[in-house]
């Protein structure tokens, strides 16, 4: 992989596209990207990241506004590169309490790219099909061919999360007694792991985000929902009750992401107070991603060559 220190070395710097879009300086974009990526689990805990941070003095919401709307753009022409290289795939996983904006930020960021080469897959409780197999195997079946970008609105770390804090869950998954012990999430975050470093060797970019919202704006989320009545079909009595679990969530988020982060599978902590702000990390996070590999056109071999010349000529002779 052509990594960011290397092409940092050879005078191109992977984020100096981030930085024009902004309008700031490459060290600082770097410093507001590093503020909530996370590449190892070393001590992590989720409380010392504030939910309604805005980076400070390091970016203004008009600098976030104008990164959105220049961002799109960029991101598509990025991804128009993924698709015709057709080596490297992108996979973003998007994790949340409720109400904390994941589908808002999906579309915001990625309203630009071609429908062509990303797809967005929603994880809802596992289907009949999905609970006669392995707690990875539905999450392997979305996963992107080279060349493309996939959108994982929830993941397969609902199975270290949601299957955790409800225990009752993984009776459904009908596994032999002899393979359930209180190891059981450790094992699984181990997988996770193993899982993600296999797909980062064979040339797939990942990127985790954890959106992180605070239990009162999520409150005030959920109150505009119901006060609302275009957006009555948004709220669910499901969101109300998983409020009460909010310890044991953000205590199972400690450790799946102290076990799975890593420089090769980062995760982002990214507040979720502002939405503003949400979708300004995670646009400068995919640029930088997509910027820091080497995404050449193909290299045009003779034949190709004569080939695209013969169809020249033939165009050039009829009208």
């Amino acid at each position: 992989m052509d990594s960011g220190r290397d092409r940092e070395i050879k005078g191109v710097h992977p984020l100096a596209d981030v930085a024009h879009v902004l309008n700031l300086p490459r060290r600082q974009v770097r410093a507001l990207i590093d503020r909530y990526r996370v590449t190892s689990g070393r001590g992590f805990r989720l409380g010392r990241y504030a939910p309604d941070d805005t980076a400070g003095k390091l970016v203004t919401k008009n600098q976030a506004d104008a990164l959105l709307a220049a961002s799109v753009d960029r991101l598509a022409e990025l991804q128009e590169k993924l698709y015709a290289h057709g080596s490297w795939s992108v996979l973003c996983v998007f994790q949340a309490m409720d109400a904390a904006g994941k589908d808002g930020a999906i579309k915001h960021v990625l309203s630009g790219v071609n429908p062509q080469g990303v797809h967005v897959t929603s994880f809802k409780a596992p289907s009949a099909e999905e609970l006669a197999h392995d707690f990875l195997w539905r999450c392997v079946r979305a996963l992107p061919p080279r060349g493309h970008i996939a959108i994982f609105n929830r993941s397969h770390y609902e199975e270290v999360l949601t299957v955790r804090v409800h225990a009752e869950l993984l009776e459904n998954q009908r596994l032999p007694r002899a393979v359930v012990s209180p190891k059981i999430w450790r094992e699984r975050l181990e997988a996770i792991a193993d899982f993600e470093r296999m797909l980062a060797r064979q040339g797939t970019i990942i990127l985790k985000f954890f959106l992180n919202v605070s239990k009162g704006e999520q409150r005030r989320r959920l109150l505009e929902r119901l006060e609302d009545p275009a957006k009555f079909w948004k709220f669910s009595a499901a969101d109300l009750a998983e409020r009460g679990f909010w310890k044991q969530y953000h205590a199972a988020y400690d450790e799946a992401v102290a076990a799975t982060a890593a420089p090769h599978a980062p995760w982002f902590v990214v507040p979720a107070d502002h939405k503003w702000f949400t979708h300004l990390v995670v646009g400068a996070a995919l640029i930088e991603a997509l910027d820091s590999i080497d995404l050449a056109p193909p290299k045009m071999t003779a034949e190709r060559r004569r080939a695209l010349a013969e169809a020249r000529a033939q165009l050039s002779r009829r009208r």
